[in-house]
């Protein structure tokens, strides 16, 4: 078990997948959680409810992680609700399936804002909070480094940019101790990509391991990115897809 207690996490769309997941996964080794979700009310209430069950103290801010304001109020109640944070989750993301040559600007508008601005925002907002030790992490995608058919192109871009981000922050972050990660998943078993979806015999025959992976495995590579364990790691890469990019 890695030792988190003390710390104080904020996981951006934490009512289901893999942020619910990593919320729960920071709770069981110690950790303090806030969780933001934009509609899943219950959802989310059920997932702050299993982490107060593991001892924890658990909130659950609604925030539209397309709305600058939104996000720095979430950030606000999360510090006020915890007394403060060590540790920022980026996993608040959507997709978007469709060809470049057919797409619509408001979509693809929604992706960017969310899975690229969301990010870069919610970090914003949470450096002045972070000491020594401060961890910040996005969740990105495999698809960011390798784009193997197509119909992804504005999700995969995405999801490349978050590299860059990763890199440059842990240069900003690295002289006040702060480490900055990429956890990049593969094909997750999700309600958003069910492992019995039509496409998975496809995405899976994409992958070393031959099959999807678990939230929970997702997860446990994000509660190391958070741990003492990792503190040499910055600016760095955690690809976590079953070897689809290997």
């Amino acid at each position: 078990m890695i030792d988190l207690k003390g710390k104080r996490a904020l996981v951006t769309g934490g009512s289901r997948g893999i942020g619910a997941a990593i919320a729960l996964a920071l709770a069981e080794n110690g950790a303090d959680v806030a969780i933001t979700y934009q509609y899943s009310a219950e959802k989310a209430l059920a997932v702050a409810k299993s982490v107060e069950k593991t001892g924890r103290r658990a909130v659950a801010i609604q925030a539209d992680s397309a709305d600058p304001e939104a996000i720095t109020r979430a950030v606000s109640e999360a510090v006020s609700a915890l007394g403060g944070l060590d540790v920022l989750v980026n996993s608040a993301a959507i997709g978007h399936v469709g060809t470049i040559a057919d797409l619509d600007v408001k979509q693809y508008q929604a992706v960017m804002d969310i899975n690229v601005r969301g990010p870069v925002l919610f970090a914003k907002a949470v450096i002045p909070h972070l000491a020594e030790g401060g961890r910040i992490i996005t969740v990105g995608s495999a698809l960011g480094e390798r784009v193997p058919f197509p119909g992804i192109t504005t999700y995969a871009m995405s999801k490349a940019a978050l590299t860059s981000f990763t890199r440059g922050l842990s240069r900003e972050l690295g002289p006040r101790g702060i480490t900055v990660n990429l956890v990049q998943p593969g094909a997750t078993d999700t309600d958003s990509n069910p492992a019995n979806s039509a496409g998975s015999d496809f995405q899976r025959s994409l992958t070393s391991l031959g099959r999807y992976g678990e939230p929970r495995e997702v997860a446990n590579a994000v509660v190391f990115l958070a741990s003492p364990a990792s503190s040499v790691i910055t600016g760095a890469i955690l690809t976590a897809d079953a070897g689809a990019i290997a």
